[in-house]
């Protein structure tokens, strides 16, 4: 049996009955030629939640390396999926090449980037990334993804979609123009004054910890709920009657309203249920409080989203995977 508390950053006390880590593209390949049952594809663990024992295989991908490819337009960078995403932000901003700097912090490894489409601050890894490989679950056959086909949504991706399970990312390739243009059109970045990368990728940071608790300091997942994005008129009804909420006007016309207000406006901001804490500074985050199991988490989650569905008529989404004896729980 394999202890998972230290393989996820929410910490619970489960246990998986195996893990097997893939660290050169050979391994993977040959993992991926046999047909697997009750496996479960984690990344640095922190978008994952085990609320209970696992009777399956944990893989993880550690493959390593990057490769710089200079262009007269762009930089392009091809990074193996094992490494480690900010360490990669930290990196690129260090060689001049910027573009990522709102996404600095996010734990979490390269290869779980695209799958999850990971974002903050007014970008979205999707909107760098021109390629993604992977390996084939069950042939071991090489698969490619350009961005389109990677069907890039809010949080969303073809490999959680039709690909979920099917396949195994092994490098992410992205393209980073040279004509760079600072995005701070966002609360926490917009007292900027004609920052340059390194500042943005530097407030970005101090902003997160402020807002965030570090799971090596108190377990958690990061965001536990995705923000939820309505149409125009749903928008406008919910305005009628709460004049001060905040949100966001999307490229589509469609609204995203911050799932931290929401619940912060039905009380749970500092909250417990058992183990769990609502945390003080940021009611997105659910934590852990050095007691907490798998049945408070998935309990205290529903209590805030039926909450919220009966003020606002809004249904929160988890966007952290919660992973049980049989595989992803739902809300």
């Amino acid at each position: 049996m394999i202890q998972l508390s230290t393989r996820h950053t929410f910490g619970l006390s489960s246990c998986a009955q195996a893990e097997v880590v893939l660290s050169s593209l050979e391994q993977v390949v040959a993992w991926c030629k046999q047909p697997r049952d009750h496996f479960y594809i984690l990344g640095g663990g922190s978008n994952s939640i085990f609320v209970e024992d696992y009777p399956g295989c944990i893989v993880q991908v550690a493959l390593r390396g990057i490769e710089l490819t200079e262009r007269e337009d762009s930089w392009q960078l091809r990074v193996a999926a094992g490494e480690n995403w900010h360490q990669l932000v930290a990196w690129s901003i260090e060689q001049g090449i910027n573009g990522l700097e709102n996404l600095a912090l996010i734990p979490g490894t390269v290869g779980a980037a695209p799958i999850q489409n990971i974002g903050a601050y007014g970008r979205e890894v999707a909107d760098f990334i021109a390629m993604v490989d992977a390996v084939e679950i069950g042939s071991g056959k090489p698969l490619q993804f350009s961005n389109q086909a990677c069907q890039f949504g809010y949080r969303d991706s073809v490999f959680k979609q039709q690909w979920a399970n099917r396949c195994l990312v092994t490098a992410v390739t992205f393209e980073l123009p040279k004509q760079w243009q600072a995005q701070i059109n966002y609360a926490g970045l917009d007292t900027l004054d004609k920052p340059d990368a390194a500042t943005i990728f530097a407030k970005v940071i101090r902003v997160r910890q402020q807002k965030l608790p570090d799971p090596a300091v108190q377990g958690n997942a990061g965001s536990f709920f995705k923000n939820p994005v309505v149409d125009a008129q749903v928008f406008n009804t919910l305005q009628h009657d709460f004049v001060s909420i905040p949100h966001y006007v999307q490229a589509d016309g469609q609204i995203k309203i911050p799932a931290a207000w929401l619940i912060d406006q039905c009380g749970f901001k500092g909250q417990t249920r058992g183990g769990v804490i609502c945390h003080p500074n940021q009611p997105l985050v659910l934590a852990n409080n050095g007691s907490a199991k798998g049945d408070d988490v998935v309990a205290f989650a529903r209590e805030i989203r039926d909450t919220v569905w009966n003020r606002f008529a809004i249904l929160l989404e988890n966007e952290v995977r919660l992973v049980g004896k049989h595989g992803l729980i739902t809300l």
